[in-house]
């Protein structure tokens, strides 16, 4: 049986009040989309567990959530920085034109003269648009890393079949 691929969708970052509820930063957009995720896998070096989110809520930049059978703050305090992930095949199905984050990870970066100037590395959230962050790889034209934006008038082809993202080089931003 083939294992099933897991998305981390959030970080647990610390612990809020005396009575296990933990802080949680959001990889979603908008943040609280995590919260629609009943049953999280918590995962942290090796080692993996699945708990039940039982509520949250929006406190500033991060999420307070309180987890079933987490009712101590010392028991909260073990799982900082630890993954919030979910099961691959639990995300929403999206438009053929659209991409989830780590789709987009490791894909090759090629120009429309064929040049290739390395792999998407992460993603940015710049407020304005979200920004690829390219490493260079084997083969790649040089060592420079890149940061072009995620906007039609630059990346003009996804193939995830390929591995590939075409994007125009020539223009200007």
């Amino acid at each position: 049986m083939l294992e099933k691929e897991l998305v981390v969708l959030g970080k647990i970052v610390s612990v809020h009040g005396i009575r296990g509820a933990v802080k949680v930063y959001s990889f979603t957009d908008p943040i609280d989309n995590i919260l629609d995720y009943k049953n999280w896998i918590l995962r942290r070096e090796n080692e993996q567990t699945t708990v039940k989110l039982l509520s949250g809520r929006i406190q500033g930049k991060v999420l307070v959530a309180e987890l079933q059978g987490l009712t101590d703050r010392d028991e909260a305090r073990s799982l900082i920085d630890s993954e919030i992930c979910v099961y691959r095949d639990e995300l929403p199905e999206l438009a053929s034109d659209e991409y989830y984050w780590y789709q987009l990870q490791g894909l090759k970066v090629i120009t429309q003269q064929g040049q290739l100037l390395g792999q998407v590395d992460h993603l940015l959230e710049t407020g304005a648009n979200d920004v690829l962050v390219v490493k260079p790889c084997v083969n790649s034209i040089d060592d420079r890393e890149r940061l072009l934006p995620y906007i039609d008038q630059c990346v003009l082809n996804v193939d995830l079949t390929a591995g590939e993202l075409q994007v125009d080089w020539d223009a200007e931003f």
